[in-house]
């Protein structure tokens, strides 16, 4: 089947994270089923922009959202790409397609004041359960790091001798992260929990679950969910937000945009100035005290 071979393709020689080909397997399986449901032919080098125009009208009539059609119309054309390099098809019925507009994404971090709160009602270390969600929500504000790159955590990638970190980003991009005096300090604290559970056969995990099997996504989106909402009425409380957090906090405490970016492991600094937008409203807030202002 094309689209094994496609996600095997993102997944040897593109080095795609696993998250990452299971969604474009998804977004491209959704769009063979519109096919199939629409009595089309499943002929990648037969299938127009028109099909294609007509899963966009169908997905956006689910309710969908602009941005996430986008998404999948990535999938479909980066599909088509790979097919077009191994000989397919000769032509990418994409190649003109132009995005559906969507509103600028805006995410508001939490403030200082609400993380203060979020650690004074995080639970103390006393059992495994509590120090590893206090270590958790630690980690994501310390580091930046990604979810998944926080699930993938393993204990071989702790350095205490030289206080670092390493983290594998996307397309398997590793870096290195101190590992602050705090941080460390939950750290040993949950790893002599830690050291107490019957671990499964991925015992190298750094994050396990009380039976021993690491963390996933969901636990630890809910993990962060269940803290922040006893602290912020924001909408979004969710690990990329503590993500925008730290990145968010940084500049506004002085750190250049090139070291954040490192930090987030970012390829281009275009990523990282998305989250220069709050660190301009606390500037402009500070010209409240200028002079020529009073």
């Amino acid at each position: 089947m094309l689209i094994d071979k496609f996600a095997d393709y993102l997944n040897k020689e593109k080095n795609y994270s696993s998250h990452t080909v299971t969604a474009y397997r998804r977004d491209l399986l959704s769009f063979s089923d519109f096919l199939e449901d629409q009595v089309l032919g499943t002929d990648p080098g037969a299938i127009s922009y028109a099909e294609i125009r007509g899963w966009i009208v169908h997905l956006v009539n689910t309710g969908l959202g602009n941005r996430s059609v986008n998404r999948k119309l990535s999938s479909l054309n980066a599909y088509y790409r790979y097919l077009m390099k191994i000989g397919e098809v000769g032509v990418n019925p994409l190649s003109k397609h132009r995005a559906l507009k969507t509103d600028k994404k805006v995410e508001v971090p939490f403030s200082e004041k609400e993380m203060n709160k979020a650690f004074e009602l995080l639970p103390d270390a006393v059992d495994f359960e509590g120090s590893r969600d206090r270590l958790i929500v630690e980690m994501f504000y310390a580091t930046g790091m990604r979810r998944a790159e926080l699930t993938d955590l393993r204990i071989h990638d702790i350095d205490r001798a030289n206080g670092l970190l390493k983290v594998r980003g996307k397309r398997n991009k590793e870096r290195l992260l101190p590992l602050l005096p705090f941080l460390e300090e939950t750290l040993v604290t949950y790893l002599k929990f830690r050291d107490d559970v019957e671990v499964s056969a991925s015992k190298d995990y750094l994050f396990l679950r009380s039976n021993g099997l690491p963390v996933y996504d969901n636990l630890v989106y809910r993990i962060i969910n269940e803290y922040f909402a006893r602290v912020s009425v924001k909408v979004k409380r969710s690990p990329h937000i503590l993500r925008h957090t730290f990145a968010t906090h940084m500049l506004n405490n002085g750190a250049d945009l090139n070291s954040v970016k490192e930090l987030l492991g970012h390829s281009s600094l275009a990523s990282t100035q998305v989250y220069t937008h709050n660190s301009l409203a606390e500037l402009k807030k500070q010209y409240g005290s200028h002079p020529r202002n009073k």
